[in-house]
């Protein structure tokens, strides 16, 4: 039997990439959505027409809400039987300079981008026998600018729990983060973005999805790596 991921946020942008590719290797894969029905439904379809032996539901849950969070890990697990990859790809990312931020804010990116991978994690790992965990945090992680003071903080505090959790758990889960750049253009951005930004980094090249699928790749098939980070941003963590 295929074994089974479950990507959050796989309805768009990064996690409908994520996906994508794990379904052509030949993972069944957990569609999880918040509120992109049409967006979930047209993939699911879609890979389903692709992947015919292979099994994609859906699974709506607001990360935001606290009791939807904690229902998705035993609802993906009685309807598939097994749960063997976590990938926590959704958040929410929202300016926030440091004057501006206000308690309403911070409260929701931790919701969203620290707690809800949390319960996950923890109700995955009471809930599988074993298995592996890749959290997606941000190359914000090495910086303490604060114009995304929310987000930032989110992802630096996902990353720290990253590493705790790889060690409470080995050595039966496998716990790891990416560390992404500006992979994909914002809304209202065309790939001129990416360009101007890549162009402020040592490689000068938009790093693209390509790099995160082929780090998911390498973290997967490598069995003595946990409580690492890998970084697909071009070299601007050096900066």
């Amino acid at each position: 039997m295929a074994k089974v991921a479950l990507i959050t946020g796989s309805a768009v942008r990064l996690g409908r990439e994520i996906a994508h590719h794990l379904a052509n290797i030949g993972w069944d894969i957990a569609l999880h959505y918040r509120t992109s029905t049409k967006d979930v439904a047209g993939f699911e379809a879609e890979l389903k027409t692709g992947f015919p032996k292979q099994r994609f539901y859906t699974f709506q849950a607001d990360l935001g809400v606290i009791d939807q969070t904690q229902k998705l890990i035993n609802q993906v697990i009685d309807r598939f039987g097994q749960l063997d990859l976590l990938i926590n790809s959704a958040s929410i990312f929202e300016s926030s300079p440091f004057k501006e931020t206000s308690a309403e804010s911070l409260i929701l990116h931790t919701q969203v981008n620290l707690m809800s991978p949390f319960i996950l994690m923890r109700d995955f790992a009471n809930n599988a026998a074993n298995g592996q965990i890749i959290n997606i945090v941000d190359t914000r992680i090495t910086k303490n600018k604060s114009d995304f003071l929310s987000y930032s903080l989110s992802k630096k505090s996902l990353w720290e729990l990253t590493k705790m959790a790889a060690l409470e758990l080995a050595p039966y889960f496998r716990v790891n983060a990416i560390a992404p750049g500006a992979i994909l253009a914002p809304a209202g951005k065309d790939k001129h973005y990416l360009e101007k930004v890549a162009d402020l980094t040592p490689m000068k090249t938009p790093s693209g999805v390509i790099s995160i699928l082929k780090s998911i790749d390498y973290i997967i098939g490598n069995e003595d790596i946990t409580g690492q980070l890998i970084f697909c941003d071009g070299g601007a963590q050096l900066l």
